[in-house]
């Protein structure tokens, strides 16, 4: 199937690419259905590009990549029943915004995906986690996404 998007032009995905957020996002609670696009020059930089809505994409990276030693803690409630079975295969990404100091993480709310289910949430994370994690302009990435 091709979708057609603002930011990069019509892409072409497999229905199976397609990663289900059934409870939305906050703010944009009609975006359920969501591609994870690989940028095109900087591979620690995803993009989860809206199938419904071709001017919604958000900047994602893996924190662990930028944060030494980030942990996710979260209730199991927050998870859901289908995220929670299946731990060991989640994958983590941070929403990547810009302030008027730089670029930040937000390490509070990050996306939790089950990629072989194609399922993924939005959690609260426990704890002090920052919403604007802020980024170092020079610092280079701790480690590459698996």
């Amino acid at each position: 199937m091709e979708i057609d998007t603002s930011r990069f032009g019509p892409v072409e995905i497999a229905r199976d690419d397609v990663i289900q957020f059934q409870a939305g996002l906050p703010g944009l609670d009609d975006c359920t259905s969501w591609v994870l696009l690989g940028d095109a020059h900087n591979d620690a930089l995803g993009w989860l590009q809206s199938t419904s809505h071709r001017d919604v994409a958000l900047a994602v990276v893996s924190p662990r990549r930028f944060v030494p030693g980030y942990k996710l803690s979260v209730p199991r409630g927050e998870l859901g029943t289908a995220l929670c079975d299946h731990l060991d295969e989640v994958h983590v990404l941070a929403i990547v915004s810009k302030n008027e100091r730089g670029i930040t993480l937000n390490l509070k709310a990050p996306l939790v995906i089950h990629m072989p289910k194609r399922l993924g949430r939005q959690v609260i994370a426990s704890g002090d986690q920052p919403m604007q994690y802020e980024l170092a302009d020079d610092a280079p990435p701790q480690r590459k996404i698996a």
